[in-house]
C-alpha cells in the first residue's frame, strides 16, 4: 500500500488568529504571525484499488491573488485535480472508492469526475451536500472501536473511516495502516502543525465542543501509535509524507 499527494496550490498562507483562535474569546494571538498554506489531497493505492480521499477544488474555480486582510489564502493553483492526479499515473476511470472527509468545495470540489468509484461518506455529510444514487455509501461506523474512537468504518485492509465531527458536523478522518506507521488523513481537525502540537482549534467550526473533542482524540492516538500526520493544508504534510515523519507531540 502506498500514499501520494496530490497537489493542487503552493505558496499560500495562513494568519495565526485563523489557524488557533477558534473558541478564543480574547484577541490572544499575532495578526502578523503567519503559517505557510498549500492545498492536497490524497490517493491511497492499495496495489489492488485506487482509493481518493477527498478530490480537490472544482475545476472552473478561478485562481485569485491574495487580498489585503484576508486571513488564508490557499496558494497558487499548481493543478486542477485531474491533471495533478493524471501526472500520479491515474485516470478517473481507476478510481474504485472515494472517502469524503467533509462538504466543504476544497474536498469535495471534483467527485462528479469520476464513473466507477463509490462515494463513502458520513449521513450528515450525505445529507448537506444532496447526494443520492446506487455509488453513495452513507458510512455509519459499524465496524467497532477503533483503539481510542468509539466507533469505525473499515474499507480495506488496513485503511478505516472514522468519525471527527467538530469543523462540520459530519466530518470524518482516514487512516492508513502501513509498515506500522498509521498515516492520519484528517479533514481540517487543524489547518497547520503549530495548532495540533499547541491544542488549538481553527476559526471554521460547525459545533466548537465536538471540535474539542476530536482534536483530543487526535491528540491522544497521535500520543500512543507512531503516526504520520497528513493535512490538507499546510506543506507541512508533503514532508511528513516525503519522509515518513513520524508527528511528536
Amino acid at each position: 500500500m502506498e500514499i501520494k499527494a496530490v497537489k493542487l496550490y503552493e505558496d499560500g498562507f495562513m494568519t495565526q488568529p485563523f489557524a488557533m483562535g477558534g473558541g478564543v474569546s480574547e484577541p490572544i494571538f499575532d495578526e502578523g504571525k503567519t503559517y505557510p498554506s498549500s492545498l492536497q489531497n490524497h490517493v491511497i493505492d492499495t496495489g489492488k484499488e485506487v482509493i481518493l480521499v477527498d478530490t480537490g477544488i472544482p475545476k472552473e474555480t478561478p485562481d485569485t491573488p491574495p487580498r489585503e486582510g484576508q486571513k488564508i489564502y490557499q496558494g497558487k493553483r499548481i493543478n486542477d485535480y485531474l491533471t495533478a492526479l493524471a501526472e500520479l499515473g491515474y485516470t478517473p476511470e481507476q478510481v474504485t472508492r472515494i472517502l469524503l472527509t467533509h462538504k466543504h468545495p476544497d474536498h469535495s470540489g471534483e467527485l462528479r469526475s469520476f464513473p466507477n468509484a463509490k462515494i463513502y461518506l458520513s449521513e450528515a455529510e450525505a445529507d448537506a451536500l444532496k447526494l443520492e444514487g446506487d455509488n453513495i455509501v452513507r458510512v455509519t461506523f459499524k465496524d467497532g472501536p477503533y483503539y481510542n474512537f468509539e466507533s469505525s468504518e473499515k474499507i480495506t485492509d488496513g485503511v478505516y473511516f472514522l468519525p471527527a465531527p467538530g469543523h462540520t458536523k459530519g466530518n470524518s478522518i482516514v487512516i492508513a495502516e502501513i509498515d506500522g506507521l498509521f498515516y492520519l488523513i484528517h479533514g481540517d481537525i487543524t489547518y497547520t502543525d503549530a495548532a495540533l502540537k499547541e491544542n488549538r482549534l481553527s476559526v471554521v467550526f460547525e459545533d466548537l465542543e465536538a471540535a474539542k473533542e476530536t482534536l483530543s482524540k487526535a491528540r491522544a492516538f497521535i500520543k500512543d501509535h507512531k503516526t504520520v500526520y497528513l493535512s490538507t493544508h499546510t506543506p507541512e504534510s508533503l514532508a511528513h509524507l516525503e519522509e515518513k515523519k513520524i508527528m511528536e507531540l
